[in-house]
């Protein structure tokens, strides 16, 4: 909710956050920009905003808040990229499990972090799974802050989802350079393993677009061997368990560094999982506007690429 104090400016033209606030903000520079980001007195449509290039639309309205926001969220594998009353979107680094895997469990996790955080700004907050990414995953995760909304959220995920963007470092080089895996997933209650299927056999139907973005070579000097590698986009149509690193593998270009459906080996040169939840897009359960989100592609991809 805007306050009096506050000031109030709307959108008339595409464009990006840093060049808005420039334009309006007059006399501040980039630095004095990005520190109210990071203080947290930036929001988007009632939202705050850390990021710069947050991407802005005709009619949006932008808010510039008196005094400090909500206390930052400090945490080297997690970071909050919007937040309002209703929903926190996230981007988390790979190896932080989403939730625990045992309620007793002690681990930090993505759901842990949030929990301390908004009892900081309230002891009566809370936050919900929505939807999860593996612990090897990177990327865009939302929870919501009350368990009514969670339920409405999961169970409408479809129809409120418009866009989940991936992308992965996949071995070798696809024969097609762009087309769409459509099959059927079945889990192994005793290994946790997926299978797929080409027919129906009872198991969950998954679709995965996909379209070759880069291919490269790099050069294994220790074991004289060359390595042909792709970067892949992946869109999904659908969202199964380890979805995309099933279908990726039964192509036979499992995701790098997969070593649970790879070729039995870590082929990563990064010594991770290459797979990234890229963009998250989605109508927004209470103002019913489409919002979007983007993680920039991990620095990690960008080097091996070069």
């Amino acid at each position: 909710m805007r306050r009096k104090q506050d000031t109030s400016f709307r959108v008339e033209a595409a464009t990006e956050l840093m060049p808005f606030l420039l334009s309006k903000l007059g006399g501040m520079t980039r630095t004095s920009v990005k520190q109210l980001l990071s203080q947290r007195r930036v929001t988007v449509n009632a939202g705050v905003q850390t990021r710069h290039d947050t991407p802005l639309k005709a009619g949006d309205v932008i808010n510039i808040l008196q005094g400090r926001g909500n206390a930052e969220l400090r945490h080297p594998k997690l970071r909050v990229i919007y937040e309002d009353d209703a929903l926190i979107v996230v981007e988390k680094k790979n190896g932080l499990l989403t939730v625990p895997v045992k309620p007793e469990s002690k681990e930090t996790t993505v759901f842990s972090i949030l929990k301390e955080y908004v009892k900081k700004q309230s002891n009566r907050n809370t936050v919900h799974v929505v939807h999860r990414l593996d612990r090897e995953t990177s990327g865009l995760l939302v929870f919501a802050k009350s368990p009514e909304l969670q339920e409405y959220m999961r169970t409408y995920w479809r129809q409120l989802v418009t866009k989940r963007t991936y992308v992965a470092l996949v071995e070798g080089k696809l024969e097609k350079k762009e087309g769409k895996i459509t099959s059927w997933l079945t889990e192994d209650s005793r290994t946790a393993l997926v299978s797929s299927s080409p027919v129906d056999n009872g198991g969950q139907l998954a679709i995965t677009n996909y379209k070759v973005l880069k291919e490269s070579t790099s050069q294994m000097e220790e074991a004289d061997l060359k390595i042909e590698y792709s970067l892949v986009e992946l869109n999904l149509e659908t969202g199964r368990t380890n979805q995309i690193r099933v279908h990726m593998a039964s192509m036979g270009h499992p995701v790098m560094g997969d070593r649970k459906y790879g070729n039995g080996n870590d082929s990563s040169p990064i010594d991770r999982l290459c797979l990234h939840a890229r963009v998250l897009e989605f109508i927004h359960p209470m103002t019913e506007k489409k919002v979007r989100f983007e993680a920039a592609m991990p620095k990690e991809f960008l080097h091996v690429l070069k």
